[in-house]
Parts: structure tokens; sequence; C-alpha cells
């Protein structure tokens, strides 16, 4: 059974995370420079079968769109350019950020960890594709 990739887009990183092949669990790949993303993705995509990607679209809190939803619409028709065999599906990304962060907190991880940016964007892609498994 091909998997279910999340992104986290962001201007300077992206946060990915990925299903088992039986899309039961959903673990933080890993997080890489924006500009890598998409050569990242061709030699992913050529060694892993990838049934959909979901992306997080960003939104305020009363649901209009964010300075950063242009940057994802942009991304999304690149993508869709690059891999127009594989759907990808935007989802609202309220909050996700939020609970990476408290997550981190919750299982410990020092202060110093909490700071990794990186490790957050991963944590939110990984919070998405679950909400987006359990929805």
């Amino acid at each position: 059974m091909p998997r279910i990739l999340a992104i986290d887009y962001g201007k300077k990183r992206v946060g990915l995370a990925v299903t088992d092949p039986l899309q039961i669990i959903a673990s933080g790949l890993t997080t890489l420079p924006t500009l890598e993303l998409i050569a990242y993705l061709k030699k992913y995509f050529a060694t892993e079968a990838v049934e959909k990607v979901i992306i997080g679209l960003p939104k305020s809190l009363s649901n209009e769109d964010t300075d950063a939803t242009a940057l994802v619409e942009h991304f999304i028709g690149i993508f869709q350019k690059n891999f127009p065999d594989i759907p990808i599906v935007p989802l609202d990304e309220r909050f996700t950020s939020k609970m990476a962060f408290q997550s981190m907190i919750d299982s410990g991880l020092k202060k110093k960890a909490r700071q990794n940016k990186g490790l957050i964007d991963e944590i939110s892609a990984t919070i998405l594709l679950q909400g987006y498994m359990e929805g």
C-alpha cells in the first residue's frame, strides 16, 4: 500500500512526515531547506510509493488567508507541474505549530531542543498528517 506524505511548507524550511506503508502511523521524516524540497521529493518518490500529499494551508484564526497562504498556493502549482500524477490535498494547519511546541514540552524536551525550529516543522507535519488520517 502506498504511503501518504505531509508537508509543513515554510519560506525557509519544510517539515515532512509520512505514513507507514499500511497508513496506520504518521512519523516525522525530515526537515530541509525549502529550496531543496523538489529535488528531495523527486528522489523520495523514485524509491517510495506515495498515494497523495497533504500540505498545510495557513489560515488565520478567523479562517482568512495569511501572508503565507499565497506562498503555499504558489508551491502547490509548482508541485503539480513536477508531479502531475500525485494528488496534493491542502489542509487547514491552524494550531499545528502551537500543538507541536506543546508536544515538545509534554515529552520533556529541554528548552534548547525546543528552540529547534526544524524539529517544530517536522512535528507540525506529523500532527497535520495524523489529523488527516483521523478525519
